[in-house]
């Protein structure tokens, strides 16, 4: 993590499992319009991805990457990018809007997808998505990173499929965010473009739900979304929640936000709250506060007492030497495709859910 006080530089990098050799998996990025590719590209050159290509309209941007990627080759097109026939995977981290136009084209181009979250901001994306994949054969990956590319979350889903709490029955998530307004491009403040607080960060708390409690499906009882303090970008929603419960009883709430203090040294204090029939675990992502940060920690209380680790830097992010695998073999050992869609899925219902309930 380059800057840990800013959410979009928010990019890991460290041991994992190198699990092809050079030139085995190779691939290209594409739209760097938000900081996350960066993670998105590091999680997969550490599994022993060859990243080959980059291609982006600004080349202020496509310098920075180069600088970071010395390796990689500028191209002058998106269609010079998909007329390349050594590359099976492209990276993207476009305005929202836009990534599930610039999926289906990958696709089509006879390569797998990997898109920043919030992977659609309408349901008839996802529609178009959906045959998309299921004629082409290929995956359309989403960076769910607050899981996947943090140690504590990946840790969490480790112990509970070990038996560690027994049954899931809750999970609650706080996710709150640092705004950096300033900072941020003009499609951050446009609801059309970034699609909603709980279709964004909102899609990376429904997949956490779904991993641990071991679910494939939910139904939304209840969402929220109001700008409280930005009256000046009436588009911006600064603050969400909701609940579901999941197809096989398991509950959730989440709480979605933009008021992470400037005193907080990460740019959020997220965290995880897991309760099982044998027991419970508190991921504490980012930060132990008034403590260590970084820090990544998992607090489990199961029947043998108390147990406190320090998982940062600890688990190698298996999650991307998996998606390698997957796309070279066919397999689904990373993420379901199924599960990616679901995820997405009920976060803009709920969504939807907040915004009708906002009209009457």
């Amino acid at each position: 993590m380059t800057n840990i006080k800013d959410g979009e530089a928010y990019a890991p990098s460290g041991s994992s499992e190198i699990v092809v050799g050079p030139g085995e998996f190779c691939i290209a990025a594409a739209f760097l319009d938000h900081g996350h590719i960066y993670g998105q590209v590091n999680g997969l050159r550490d599994a022993g991805a060859t990243l080959k290509y980059v291609y982006d309209p600004e080349p202020t941007r496509v310098a920075a990457f180069c600088e970071r990627y010395p390796e990689v080759v500028a191209l002058d097109s998106f269609e010079q990018l998909l007329a390349v026939t050594d590359i099976q995977l492209v990276c993207s981290a476009a305005v929202p809007s836009e990534r599930a136009d610039i999926g289906v084209r990958v696709l089509q181009s006879g390569k797998h997808y990997f898109t920043d979250k919030a992977p659609f901001t309408t349901l008839d994306q996802l529609a178009e998505v959906k045959e998309t994949v299921a004629a082409t054969g290929l995956r359309y990956w989403v960076y769910y990173a607050e899981r996947i590319h943090n140690d504590a979350a990946w840790r969490a889903g480790e112990l509970i499929e070990q038996g560690a709490i027994g049954r899931v029955l809750q999970v609650l998530n706080i996710a709150p965010h640092r705004l950096n307004k300033s900072g941020r491009p003009d499609w951050f403040f446009q609801k059309a473009r970034y699609g909603g607080i709980l279709t964004d960060i909102g899609s990376h708390q429904v997949e956490q739900f779904l991993t641990y409690a071991g679910a494939n499906d939910a139904t939304v009882n209840f969402a929220r979304v109001e700008n409280f303090s930005h009256p000046d970008v009436p588009e911006l929603e600064d603050f969400g929640e909701f609940s579901m419960t999941a197809s096989n009883g398991a509950s959730f709430y989440s709480r979605v936000d933009w008021y992470t203090p400037d005193g907080l040294r990460t740019w959020g204090d997220g965290r995880t709250f897991i309760l099982g029939t044998e027991g419970s675990i508190e991921c504490r992502k980012y930060i132990d506060l008034a403590g260590e940060a970084p820090a990544s920690t998992v607090l489990l209380v199961d029947p043998n007492g108390e147990h406190r680790e320090d998982c940062l830097q600890q688990t190698g992010f298996p999650f991307f030497g998996q998606l390698i695998l997957d796309c070279l073999n066919g397999t689904e050992r990373a993420m379901t495709q199924d599960h990616i869609f679901k995820a997405a899925e009920l976060s803009l219902k709920a969504q939807l859910l907040a915004e009708r309930s906002a009209a009457h």
